[in-house]
């Protein structure tokens, strides 16, 4: 087939990413019109990027255009790895997770960057690491700190629009303060704020429409403020509306409706689509109805084993985070109750999952539509005498479920290392489409096609900047041992293999002094590597051996 295109390549000031503007191709000679219909599959066009401006370049050649992957997003938010049955825990009911997980990839060993919503979130838009992109905190809780994402830095959104897609975006955003997916180009309504918005008029509206009673809690749960001022943070409440009123159902609702529309327009000229429905949930206050309330029994909850914390050779911040949360005020029957419900809202979220599911298939969209759900990161509920997340980098909230099913890729479980960095090159890539530059992260399409990707990373590291207050921390693990950098505290060094719930911090211990050593230069090199300047406190605090990086500002190295 042979095309005569002409293209537009816009490059953006301060951005190195390019993409192509497709002015002349019909629809139908872009992507796959339906089943029946013979599809184009090939490669990408190239062209010698300029600095600013767009230039009109005339093309004749011989080339075919690959085919353009739907992509459903699924997300929630502070959702821990050991709620789903397809992580093993066979006490829950999560059929539709577990459905996603049975018919593609699940992934074993995937991480947020860093256990904090606003910064995940804008790590999975940007596929960049936070210190790169600059959302650093939840705007709410740390005044002064950047609350949008700064203009230079590449979208998700941008490349995906410019290449005919249909973008929406439901549910919780929480990247930037003012910002919302509007003003991203997607279709949808910005949602401000960490928890579920009860007060929004959208749903007060659809509220009153559907007849739906209004927003009330009962038996609310509530902690205890360690300085004796009153009640502490709210945990939980039985949430008195029907399951087809809360707000997880009216997020729902809307998602089905842009997916129909969007599977309209797919069926009639070939159009793609990426929609993200992101659900504020499981994120406490758990606030559901009681037939999620009271679905579990606590006694068929086990508590955490971490619940044995003693915080002995542990950075002082644990233990007045602790406090903070007044757990060890809520005893272990309360506790079991709460993780009880926790484990509610898991499973009610569970059943909106199935109901996009069910509206993917009667759209006849599963053939072509991938299917993704992740967290932005996990959840203590009393692990470790904690709650909420905070600066403790345990497992418990930065190890988070991952699920990929994208038709004709094989059934598998893998135990590479992979994070949200990664999700942003691989829906691109699943639309055909290079990388956003800088790319921290990579395409994960190799490893769902079950291929062995002999140069994957065998570590992980992620990084902490604070929530309430500035924390600086950054981690390194690899197949067994965990090491956590402190910068203001003691170091912390975790054997995953012997020690699976990080109770015992063998940093100090001469037997793991060769293994300290070695985490600390392989922390050190990745910082350097990455241009994060907490290598600057490393260089003289750390056994980073001879290969000492230069000073940041350089001034020190030009001075005999």
């Amino acid at each position: 087939m042979i095309l005569n295109l002409t293209l537009k390549r816009r490059v953006c000031p301060l951005r190195t990413s390019t993409w192509l503007i497709w002015t002349q191709v019909p629809w139908s000679a872009r992507f796959r019109l339906g089943p029946s219909t013979r599809r184009l599959s090939g490669h990408r066009l190239s062209t010698r990027s300029r600095r600013c401006g767009s230039t009109p370049t005339s093309f004749d050649m011989r080339w075919t255009l690959p085919e353009r992957r739907n992509v459903l997003f699924l997300m929630t938010d502070q959702h821990r790895v050991d709620t789903l049955r397809c992580y093993g825990n066979d006490a829950i009911q999560t059929p539709n997770l577990d459905r996603i997980g049975a018919e593609g990839t699940r992934f074993d060993r995937f991480y947020t960057p860093t256990a904090i919503c606003t910064p995940a979130r804008a790590s999975l838009m940007t596929g960049q690491h936070p210190f790169r992109h600059g959302m650093l905190f939840n705007p709410e809780r740390s005044g002064g700190a950047q609350s949008e994402i700064p203009d230079h830095v590449g979208m998700l959104p941008a490349p995906l629009r410019a290449a005919g897609y249909n973008v929406g975006h439901v549910g919780k955003w929480h990247i930037g303060r003012e910002r919302g997916p509007e003003y991203y180009g997607m279709d949808g309504e910005h949602l401000p704020g960490a928890l579920n918005p009860f007060d929004h008029p959208s749903y007060q509206r659809w509220l009153a429409d559907s007849a739906h009673p209004p927003f009330a809690v009962t038996d609310a749960e509530f902690g205890v403020a360690p300085n004796g001022s009153g009640r502490g943070h709210l945990l939980a409440g039985r949430l008195r509306q029907p399951v087809e009123a809360t707000m997880e159902w009216f997020l729902t609702e809307r998602a089905t409706d842009l997916l129909k529309r969007y599977g309209a327009d797919h069926h009639r000229d070939g159009r793609p689509f990426w929609l993200t429905c992101s659900w504020f949930g499981p994120h406490l206050p758990y606030l559901i109805p009681d037939k999620y309330y009271d679905l579990y029994h606590p006694a068929d909850v086990p508590l955490p084993p971490s619940m044995a914390e003693t915080f002995d050779g542990k950075p002082e911040v644990q233990r007045r985070y602790s406090e903070y949360w007044s757990a060890d005020a809520l005893g272990s029957e309360r506790w079991r109750k709460l993780i009880a419900v926790y484990w509610g809202y898991v499973t009610m979220i569970d059943h909106c999952v199935g109901m996009l599911l069910d509206t993917l298939e009667e759209l006849d969209l599963t053939h072509n539509t991938a299917v993704v759900f992740t967290a932005d990161h996990g959840e203590f509920t009393g692990a470790h005498r904690l709650h909420d997340k905070g600066p403790a980098m345990y497992e418990d909230i930065y190890r988070i479920p991952a699920l990929f099913r994208v038709p004709g890729m094989p059934a598998q479980s893998r135990n590479e290392f992979a994070s949200l960095v990664d999700i942003a090159p691989t829906i691109l890539d699943l639309a055909g489409l290079p990388p956003m530059q800088p790319a921290d992260g990579r395409s994960l399409l190799p490893l769902l096609r079950g291929e062995q990707v002999t140069d994957w990373p065998k570590q992980f590291v992620a990084e902490f900047h604070g929530h309430h207050f500035p924390y600086s921390q950054r981690m390194i693990r690899d197949e067994r041992y965990k090491l956590v950098f402190n910068p203001e505290s003691s170091n912390e060094l975790y054997d995953l293999r012997d020690d699976p719930h990080e109770l015992h911090n063998v940093y100090q211990a001469p037997t793991y002094a060769r293994i300290r050593e070695r985490l600390e230069r392989g922390l050190y090199r990745e910082l350097v590597d990455r241009a994060d300047p907490a290598y600057s406190w490393m260089s003289y605090m750390s056994a980073v051996g001879e290969d000492r990086a230069p000073d940041v500002d350089g001034i020190a190295d030009r001075v005999s």
